[in-house]
This record gives structure tokens, C-alpha cells and sequence, in this order.
């Protein structure tokens, strides 16, 4: 009997230390569960936090690429800002003074004190200066017939190409006709894109106004009136042209738009400048017809401008040329010899001549010449 209760006391502590076990077991394997299922969670966390805290460092990155990128633009147009005030001044100086000397056209004619700025408008230009030679070429319609073409042709290819980046060449086109203009344009923007791309050639148009009302000779006959409203407004043509080169460069040689430069012109032209021995020189001449080949040092020709424009109606302005040298060199009631030997002195002439004329047909309508020797 005690045996049996003994052993019934053995198989309920059995059962109940077996109940135990599976409890705890399951108590373990549901506290592992939470503690794998804990450990996930943290995993997942984790790898999350490291997810976003690469996402953020490149977004970061990308931020400061982008904040550069925003302080180099900054920069930079804070810069080029600079640069640009900096030109703008520099050039706003330098065509004051290229306008102040223009607003001397006021002075001689009236007609034009109410307008403002005064200045040729560039057609094609780069704002070349600092050169020792500006070559000035006034040009106008001559209906069928052209020679500036050719004229610049030799002009340009007989330079060497240290000669043309020390030079500038200004085509000046003096004519209302908005067609020639354009088929100058067109010849030079297409036969000469070298020159046109260094700015070592420009083309400038003079404004039809300036030449309102200054062209009149209504004392005259017509066929007579004609003639002297043509080399009125040449004298002009070639005043408004020297006024715009002052600025570019040290000499300025007056050229036109129908000769042809003979070869190594530029050369020698710069050659017999350098070896002249005394500096007391008023111009030279590299040719002797008319006003073509003329050199002149710029800073002396606002007194040319000036004296031709006091006079622009009386004769053409190769003779006004000749009567400057009166002005200047002679004293009233001296000797005639006298006088001419001073002139001589500061009248250089090269010889021979280094440009030919070519044209036949005037810029005056019907006009031939055929005077080429110079």
C-alpha cells in the first residue's frame, strides 16, 4: 500500500516536473522567438539607419556639388561682371573722347547741335586699337561699275601678316544707298573673313544726317552745283573717316576705294617712317595725286579735320591740303622762295609712288579720268 503511494507521488512529481519542463521549454522558445523577432527588428533598424545614412551622405554629396557649382557660377558672373564694367568703362572713356572730338562737327554746322551723340555707325567691327597704322578708304556707289574689291585686295595681301595685326584697315561707306551697303558688307564678310574675324578690317556707315542741308551751292548752276555738292561732301567723307581712326593707331594713311597698293607698300611705308631723321615732318606723301597716299600723324589730325571744315565749301580738299602749308609755314608778305624751301622741309615725298590708280569711272556720276600715274 505505501508503495503504491509512493509511487503515485513519484509519476505526479513526474508529471508536474514534465509539465514544468514544457512550460519553460515553451517559455524559452517563445522568449527566443521574441528575442530573434527583437533581434530582426534591430537588424532591420539598423540596416535602415545605414540605408539612410548613405542616402543622406550622398544627398549630401549631391548638395554640396550643387552648392559649388552655385558659388563657382557666382563667381564667375561676379567676375565676368566685373570684367564687363570694367571694359564698359574703359571703352565708354575712350569714345568720350572719340565723341568729344566728333561733337566738334557742331561748331560748323548747326543744323546738327540737337543730336545727340555723334558717331559713324560700325557695321563690322572688333574695336581694334592700339596699332601704329590706320589705312582709311571712303567708298560710294558707283553704279556698275566697282573697284573696291580690288583696291582691297592688294591692300590686304601685300601686308605681311605681323604688318596686318599692327594695322587696320576702315572701309568708310558714304552712301545713303542701303543696297551698296549691303553688297559691301557681303564682299567683305565673304572675301576677307581672316580680316573680319582679328578686326583688322572694319566697315563703318556715316549717318545720312550729318550731310543735311551742308551740301547745298544753290549760287551755282546746276551742272556747277552738282559738281561742288560732290566734293563738298567728299571733304566731309573724308573729315567724319580721320575723326573715327584718331583713336585706333599711331599714323593714319588716307587711301581710295579705286587704286591698287603696290607690293611690299606696307613695308617700305613703315621703312621710310622708322629711318626718317628729323620728326619735324607735317605729312607724307606716297603718292602725288590727290588726296590718296597721304600720311599723317594722328594726333594732328583733329587740326586738319578743323581747318578742312572751316573751309569745306570753298575748294577740294587736296587744294585746302596745300593751303594749310600757306597758313602754317608762311609769314604774310615773305618771300615766296623762302616759304617754299621750309615746305619742303616738312613735306616729305616718297618716291616712287607705291599706289596706282586705277579707276576710270568717277564717284561723280559721268565723270571719267584717266590720270593712273602717281
Amino acid at each position: 500500500m505505501r508503495t503504491k503511494q509512493v509511487n503515485l507521488l513519484i509519476t505526479l512529481v513526474a508529471v508536474a516536473l514534465f509539465s514544468f519542463s514544457c512550460f519553460c521549454i515553451y517559455r524559452i522558445t517563445q522568449t527566443n522567438n521574441r528575442l530573434i523577432n527583437c533581434r530582426n527588428h534591430i537588424l532591420e533598424f539598423k540596416e535602415n539607419m545605414l540605408h539612410l545614412r548613405n542616402k543622406t551622405e550622398k544627398n549630401s554629396q549631391e548638395m554640396m556639388k550643387v552648392l559649388n557649382r552655385i558659388k563657382y557660377e557666382i563667381t564667375k558672373r561676379e567676375n565676368l561682371s566685373g570684367n564687363l564694367v570694367a571694359q564698359k568703362a574703359d571703352i565708354l572713356n575712350k569714345n568720350e573722347t572719340v565723341s568729344n572730338t566728333f561733337e566738334d562737327l557742331k561748331f560748323f554746322f548747326p543744323h546738327i547741335r540737337k543730336e545727340g551723340r555723334i558717331y559713324p555707325d560700325v557695321i563690322i567691327g572688333k574695336g581694334k586699337t592700339g596699332v601704329s597704322f590706320a589705312l582709311g578708304i571712303s567708298t560710294v556707289n558707283r553704279g556698275n561699275y566697282s573697284y573696291l574689291k580690288q583696291t582691297l585686295t592688294s591692300v590686304v595681301s601685300r601686308m605681311t601678316l605681323s604688318e596686318e595685326k599692327d594695322s587696320i584697315v576702315i572701309v568708310s561707306v558714304a552712301d545713303s544707298n542701303e543696297d551698296y551697303l549691303h553688297s559691301v558688307v557681303k564682299m567683305i564678310t565673304r572675301k576677307f573673313k581672316r580680316q573680319v574675324r582679328s578686326g583688322s578690317l572694319e566697315v563703318i556707315s556715316i549717318p545720312a544726317f550729318l550731310y543735311s542741308s551742308m551740301l547745298n551751292a544753290k549760287h551755282l548752276a546746276e551742272a556747277s552745283q552738282k559738281l561742288a555738292s560732290w566734293r563738298i561732301k567728299q571733304v566731309l567723307d573724308f573729315c567724319i573717316l580721320m575723326l573715327y581712326a584718331q583713336p585706333k593707331a599711331k599714323y593714319y594713311l588716307q587711301l581710295e576705294d579705286d587704286i591698287i597698293a603696290k607690293e611690299m607698300y606696307f613695308t617700305k611705308i613703315t621703312d621710310f617712317v622708322g629711318n626718317i631723321s628729323s620728326n619735324n615732318w607735317f605729312f607724307i606723301e606716297f603718292s602725288m595725286l590727290g588726296f590718296i597716299g597721304k600720311l599723317f600723324r594722328s594726333e594732328d589730325l583733329t587740326h586738319f579735320v578743323r581747318f578742312f571744315l572751316m573751309f569745306y565749301k570753298e575748294k577740294p580738299i587736296d587744294w585746302l591740303l596745300n593751303d594749310i602749308f600757306q597758313v602754317k609755314v608762311c609769314d604774310t608778305g615773305e618771300d615766296l622762295g623762302n616759304c617754299i624751301k621750309r615746305k619742303k622741309q616738312i613735306r616729305i615725298r616718297y618716291k616712287p609712288s607705291l599706289f596706282q590708280h586705277v579707276g576710270i569711272h568717277s564717284s561723280f556720276p559721268g565723270k571719267e579720268q584717266y590720270e593712273k600715274k602717281i
